[in-house]
């Protein structure tokens, strides 16, 4: 063999082994492997498939968004904190249940209470749940709103259902909701908020509630026009006492001077926010 075939040789060994080293530490801890993990982003969305997720078998519909849950809970640890002992949670946006998954795994005597309103999600939230064998966690068939009532519901049975703006549209279904103000009378520990689109609604309705929350998560979106809101969120977690950071939850705008937003994107903002308290301000 050459000098030159040698060297080149060499240099796509290496980089195959630093290829492997750098897969195998991202996906190792979640039992994926380089196959399943094709699988996961090839297989078409709507049927009903488990993966053994530290030992016991998870349930879900969408592969590639399965795959985007994994890696933002349990890879980049968005929800990642340190928890008290028997830690009281709110999880308003449950999904199929992974974020449950992560945040019994980190503090298992947590009482969760997780509110997931699609009607295919919540199947798969209680699959989950039933096979993780997780106890002190309540599950509602419910959205969180500003008011008990019933609302339309666009129900895809993706992360992207969301409550309709039309009193009933073709994809629609009346869903319960339930005032989450009625929730927040005691300490919460920690409250997630992940409800495309609803949220600005609803933190403006438990604005006074928020003495009692500790640590906050709100994944923001919406609109330029809504730009407005987004600052009086910002503004209302200052008053409150809270310490916030911002990560772009999906990036919408590759170059947002100039407006490439694809069609399938429908909200111009997504943000995850994270609000928290500094000691000083948990003791007032």
């Amino acid at each position: 063999m050459s000098t030159s075939n040698s060297f080149l040789v060499n240099i796509v060994n290496g980089f195959i082994k630093r290829a492997n080293k750098l897969f195998s530490s991202r996906y190792k801890k979640v039992n994926i492997g380089p196959i399943f993990l094709k699988y996961l982003k090839h297989i078409p969305p709507g049927k009903l498939h488990n993966h053994k997720l530290f030992g016991n078998k998870t349930w879900f519909k969408s592969g590639q968004e399965y795959l985007h849950g994994i890696d933002e809970i349990f890879i980049e640890e968005i929800y990642k904190q340190q928890l008290p002992e028997n830690a009281f949670v709110l999880d308003c946006g449950a999904n199929i249940g992974l974020s449950v998954i992560y945040l019994k795994k980190i503090c298992p005597s947590a009482m969760i209470i997780a509110f997931e309103p699609d009607k295919l999600n919540f199947e798969l939230l209680q699959m989950n749940i039933k096979s993780h064998g997780l106890e002190k966690v309540e599950l509602k068939n419910e959205a969180v709103w500003k008011e008990d009532t019933m609302l339309n519901f666009e129900s895809e049975g993706t992360m992207g259902s969301k409550i309709g703006s039309q009193e009933k549209g073709d994809n629609g279904n009346l869903v319960k909701a339930i005032r989450l103000k009625d929730y927040i009378n005691r300490r919460i520990d920690f409250l997630k908020i992940d409800i495309e689109g609803a949220e600005f609604d609803v933190m403006m309705d438990i604005q006074d509630k928020l003495n009692f929350v500790d640590k906050l998560f709100v994944e923001y979106h919406g609109s330029f026009k809504q730009n407005n809101e987004l600052t009086r969120l910002f503004d209302l977690f200052t008053e409150k006492g809270f310490n916030y950071y911002i990560k772009e939850a999906t990036m919408v705008l590759e170059t947002p001077f100039i407006n490439n937003k694809s069609p399938e994107m429908s909200y111009d903002i997504q943000l995850n926010i994270f609000c928290f308290k500094s000691q000083a301000n948990k003791n007032n």
